[in-house]
């Protein structure tokens, strides 16, 4: 078996994970969060480093699920970064994930250990997983590729989708006098009925509540935070990310036509204003007005 030489080992790295110029920005930013929340939150870090007992070895209190998350999801973040669409992801996964978190620690479903309703230093974990979601899509479609006809999808979809509707309305049931909870569930509702891509859809769903179930074993079994039902974790909050990753995506392609349709629009009227108008008489006549005034000055 031979290997590359060092030299081209770097390249080969390259064009196998699909990294471009924009992913070093990406985990550059990504770097510069982190160290950002380490800064602000310093306490925090010291109450972490604080649970650590020298009378055991390093490697077994060392969190290796921690350093495994992060590692898959900075090769993932990395993996065909593409500026003009991952701004839409990371938007969406900012906004979203701050009403998310502002729903269920209003409504006490869980609450993290610093009793913040929600705590700012995880709302940037939104858009990371956002976009470690979209990798883990694009990576199914290739698994799919040969899968050309859609109603295995159609079946899983009408399948995934009501099952996991019956267990939010079993799960929220202690906030039903919370609006907030109305408005989660009608949402749930919407996004279940209204008509889109069944294969996106599943695909989303799978990946995101196969990432979510690592994220919220790590979050629970931690303490970071805890659920009301003190399940480590419970199911509802590892299909809640499969559906998280569903309205991103779906808010995207909305925002996407529509930002579409505004552009064209504006292209159309830039256009109309921008064009000369055309009358019979003047400099605006045109060809046909340059070969009447020649004729009247030749009679």
């Amino acid at each position: 078996m031979s290997f590359p030489p060092k030299s081209s080992l770097w390249p080969h790295l390259k064009t196998f994970f699909g990294w471009t110029r924009a992913s070093y920005a990406l985990m550059s930013l990504f770097l510069a969060v982190i160290l950002l929340i380490i800064i602000v939150w310093w306490p925090l870090v010291l109450d972490y480093a604080a649970t650590y007992d020298p009378d055991y070895p390093f490697w077994v209190q060392f969190d290796w699920l921690l350093l495994g998350i992060f590692a898959v999801m900075s090769l993932l973040i990395m993996a065909g970064a593409n500026f003009k669409r991952d701004a839409w992801i990371v938007i969406i996964g900012l906004c979203g994930g701050l009403v998310i978190e502002s729903w269920g620690t209003q409504t006490q479903l869980w609450i993290y250990y610093t009793q913040e309703r929600p705590p700012l230093w995880i709302i940037p974990a939104w858009p990371i997983a956002s976009l470690s979601i979209w990798r883990l899509v694009k990576l199914l479609e290739l698994v799919f590729r040969r899968q050309k006809s859609t109603r295995l999808f159609t079946i899983l979809y009408w399948f995934i989708f009501p099952v996991f509707f019956i267990l939010m309305t079993w799960f929220i049931r202690p906030s039903y006098e919370k609006s907030l909870t109305w408005m989660a569930w009608l949402t749930c509702i919407l996004l279940i009925l209204a008509p889109s891509d069944r294969r996106l859809a599943v695909l989303n769903f799978i990946a995101g509540s196969g990432l979510g179930y690592f994220l919220e074993v790590w979050g629970t079994t931690r303490q970071c935070w805890i659920y009301y039902t003190l399940q480590t974790p419970p199911l509802f909050a590892v299909l809640a990310h499969g559906l998280a990753a569903v309205a991103f995506w779906r808010t995207g392609v909305l925002f996407q036509a529509v930002s579409q349709k505004l552009r064209v629009r504006w292209c159309s009227s830039l256009i109309s204003v921008n064009q000369p108008e055309r009358s019979g008489s003047g400099e605006g006549a045109g060809p046909t007005g340059s070969v009447g005034s020649s004729r009247s000055a030749s009679a």
